[in-house]
């Protein structure tokens, strides 16, 4: 008995101890903004299989896991992986590899990079994306007679930063089949003097399009290799590609499964008639990597090429409205169509008039319909008494879209309706929550550009002073949930992703500097360390 009292004395420290859980990896030591529920904070977590097992203190984890792989953070900066709700992923991978005309300060400066890029290249058909006429000392459209001048016989076709005007030399536009007799719906040919001048509005772009080379397989993967590498260095782990065909979109899920292309997608469908017909056939395709439930859908144009549509004229053009670049009838048939599925409708409304028809058309389609998550995309301009409709609507927003249009925006709409343009803070009382993005590559990729200009209102020059419409301006703590768990909300993905906590995908992003801490001027100089996406590091 003695004895018997003696072997249990020895043995109850060993069965007091709790054996350890096994993690793939622990990271420790970190300043860890995990974007929960409480917005709290943490020092470490652990990860196994690709997810978030536990997270909490250095002390904890130490207590409870063991893992061959320990990353010791030093008090480094951890937030979740980034997420970009509005962008053009795959179009930016292959604009890498066009005539990149972005920053130009001239028209001049426009014909020595293509030229540029010519001499490199040798190409049968340049083109190009970036100009934009609003950055340059004459702020008008340029015309086509340099370019013929350089190239009479080589077509060129280069597009406006915002993709919806292009500028196109003579020989594009004779092997498009356009002259002055030429007729367009939903776009605009720009004529001066009765002449064409190579500038194509909107729909009026599809007729050059349509002959511009495809893009080989090889050099499709290239462009979304060439995508992924760029944004894994500035944080994103998952991107919102806001219209993309159902060839790229096999394909892209083609390379995810061979563990070739490891971004996660949250892939808009373009809403063609043969993309409709066959994911509402299909449904719903999703894995770990790539979402497709929702359509891309276009209302109107944008307000640097003064295609936004507008419930009144233009202040800086007379009798000038915008354009629908999609017919009325037609976007309420999508729209049904879309609402008898459990596909979302994400729609590109910009102008007031383009907003106000698209927020009414979505509340008469669902009706009582609950939880659709159905977005406004830009939501850039609103008439105040069309605001209400952002109760059930996501507005899905880019920051560095006001900043970079404050210099003329103005111009376009006057003192008065500009007061309801890029009014994020008041879509976001409304709403509650909003998605935030970018639409590179009509905006630079980098998120601290969209972080700076959601709470600064200034660009990166620190203009203006006091920000642009300040009231308008979003919290550090709301932007951060806007880039995070509110766009993961936005995907229907957030309890997969957009915080640090257990059972989500280990992804996240380390930071040289503490973005909710810092100076807000010292913000667009903040550099990613690293990022990891399902607990491994895909940049350093």
């Amino acid at each position: 008995m003695y004895k018997s009292l003696i072997y249990l004395v020895l043995l109850l420290p060993i069965f007091s101890c709790t054996e350890k859980q096994h993690a793939d990896l622990i990271v420790k030591n970190a300043k860890i903004y995990t974007v929960d529920e409480n917005f709290s904070t943490a020092e470490a977590f652990a990860v196994t299989n690709g997810r978030f097992v536990f997270v909490g203190s250095t002390k904890e984890i130490k207590s409870k896991f063991k893992a061959a792989k320990v990353y010791d953070a030093k008090g480094k900066i951890i937030y979740p992986g980034l997420i970009d709700a509005h962008c053009h992923f795959y179009g930016l991978g292959i604009y890498m590899q066009k005539v990149d005309l972005a920053g130009t300060k001239s028209f001049d400066e426009v014909l020595e990079r293509i030229k540029t890029f010519q001499k490199e290249k040798n190409s049968n058909f340049i083109f190009g994306r970036g100009w934009d006429q609003n950055d340059w000392e004459i702020k008008e459209y340029p015309t086509k007679d340099k370019l013929d001048k350089l190239f009479p016989k080589i077509p060129v076709a280069v597009k406006r930063i915002d993709g919806h005007a292009m500028l196109a030399n003579q020989a594009a536009l004779d092997l498009a089949g356009i002259n002055e007799e030429t007729k367009i719906t939903g776009g605009e040919i720009i004529k001066k003097n009765g002449k064409i001048t190579g500038v194509l509005i909107d729909n009026a772009m599809d007729l050059v399009s349509k002959i511009i080379p495809t893009e080989s397989e090889k050099e499709a993967v290239q462009a979304l290799k060439d995508a992924e590498k760029y944004c894994f260095s500035y944080g994103l782990t998952t991107v919102d590609d806001a219209g993309l065909d159902r060839e790229t979109i096999d394909l892209i899920d083609n390379l995810q499964q061979a563990n070739e292309l490891k971004m996660r997608i949250y892939a808009m469908v373009t809403a063609s008639k043969s993309n409709l017909d066959y994911y509402l056939k299909n449904g719903i395709f999703k894995s770990d990597r790539l979402n497709v439930r929702s359509f891309k859908v276009y209302a109107d144009g944008a307000l640097g090429s003064r295609g936004a549509s507008l419930k009144e004229p233009y202040s800086d053009r007379e009798n000038h409205y915008g354009i629908m670049v999609t017919s009325t009838d037609t976007l309420k048939k999508i729209a049904k169509l879309i609402a008898n599925s459990n596909f979302q409708m994400n729609t590109h409304a910009i102008g007031d008039s383009a907003n106000a028809f698209i927020l009414k058309t979505y509340a008469d389609v669902l009706k009582s319909q609950t939880d659709r998550r159905w977005r406004a995309e830009h939501a850039q301009i609103i008439a105040p008494a069309d605001f209400y409709y952002f109760t059930e609507i996501i507005p899905s927003i880019q920051p560095t879209h006001a900043t970079s249009d404050m210099y003329w925006a103005e111009d376009r709409l006057g003192s008065e309706r500009i007061k309801n343009a890029y009014a994020y803070k008041k879509l976001l009382e409304i709403n509650g929550k909003v998605a935030l993005g970018t639409d590179f590559p009509v905006e630079k990729v980098n998120p601290m550009l969209t972080f700076y200009a959601a709470v600064a209102r200034k660009d990166t020059k620190g203009y203006p002073k006091e920000g642009f419409e300040i009231e308008n301006g979003l919290t550090r703590e709301e932007t951060l949930k806007g880039m995070t768990i509110w766009a993961a909300f936005s995907n229907f993905e957030e309890n997969e992703k957009g915080s640090i906590e257990s059972g989500k995908f280990a992804d996240f992003v380390i930071f040289d500097q503490d973005i909710m801490e810092i100076d807000l001027d010292k913000i667009p100089n903040v550099k990613v360390s690293e990022t990891w996406l399902n607990g491994e590091k895909v940049y350093d």
